[in-house]
């Protein structure tokens, strides 16, 4: 019997319902002309499984290997990923950090984690229907970037490998750069159409591939 105190219940509903990605709608709305030379490439990463985990570092650094065989991020601001980049932890704030899994595996993997973190002091927070991922590529993204958020988004200030959270547009996002051609915003579902049709609006002018 685990040792768990927590009370945990399975948030999928039976019978295989379908489900529709924060942008489902968008997509049907909001309708771009794609361009044979876009300067920018937006796609939505749909349905991942996003996890916050919150607590002390170095019981929270053991759960983390044992269950996913990879360590907090080491320095403030950034994100590690493991060997196929579909799995990522970020460190959000001292105490705080954003695991995203290839959708299906959050529920598993929260269940995981309270059995190795046992009676710890510690929050874990499954908010995989309340967020999405936009990816950002293209010669000009880091131009749409320049206009939209507040953050210094400079090779120098914002190398590969940093994330953090900014303001964008009037909205909050959770910017990462993913590569050297491509950045990442995780962006909460009730923002996302919003965040959607603005840089279908600030890319226009470079031309924007969406499909």
């Amino acid at each position: 019997m685990s040792n768990v105190s927590a009370k945990q219940f399975n948030t999928v509903p039976a019978g295989n319902p379908a489900v529709e990605s924060p942008l489902h709608w968008s997509y049907q709305q909001q309708k771009s002309t794609p361009s044979a030379n876009a300067g920018v490439v937006l796609r939505e990463k749909a349905l991942l499984g996003h996890v916050v985990l919150r607590g002390g570092a170095i019981v929270m650094d053991e759960a983390v290997r044992q269950v996913l065989g990879m360590s907090l991020p080491a320095k403030p601001n950034t994100v590690t990923r493991d060997e196929a980049g579909e799995r990522s932890i970020q460190w959000i704030s001292p105490d705080e950090w954003l695991v995203i899994v290839p959708g299906g595996e959050e529920c598993d993997l929260e269940r995981r984690l309270r059995e190795a973190l046992g009676d710890a002091h510690v929050s874990i927070v499954n908010v995989s229907g309340g967020q999405t991922v936009l990816t950002l590529a293209g010669e000009n993204a880091r131009e749409v970037l320049m206009k939209t958020v507040a953050f210094d988004v400079h090779p120098q200030a914002f190398p590969v490998g940093k994330g953090v959270t900014t303001v964008f547009a009037k909205a909050t996002v959770v910017l990462r750069r993913a590569s050297e051609t491509e950045w990442e915003l995780v962006v909460r579902r009730s923002f996302a159409d919003y965040c959607y049709r603005w840089l279908l609006d600030a890319s226009k002018e470079y031309g924007i591939d969406t499909q």
